[in-house]
């Protein structure tokens, strides 16, 4: 569950709140009467890395270095 706080409590706990992020948590800063959200802070997101699917390792291509193509060639008209 992300902790709340307002712009003035984290201003003055914002090594709490980056340690909090960094731990994996999310901290929402909430400004005036309505305590409206105006920024979130939260670990970045972790990508893994794509497989190629069924043909890795099985096809490879290689291009020519005199290898050409015009616009048109390449636009298919």
């Amino acid at each position: 569950m992300p902790t709340t706080l307002t712009i003035g409590e984290f201003r003055s706990r914002i090594s709490e709140a980056l340690a909090l992020v960094q731990k994996g948590e999310s901290v929402i800063v909430t400004n005036g009467r309505n305590k409206r959200p105006v920024a979130i802070f939260a670990p970045p997101l972790v990508r893994r890395p794509r497989k190629l699917g069924r043909l890795a390792g099985k096809a490879h291509v290689t291009i020519e270095p005199n290898w050409e193509m015009t616009d048109e060639e390449l636009c298919g008209s």
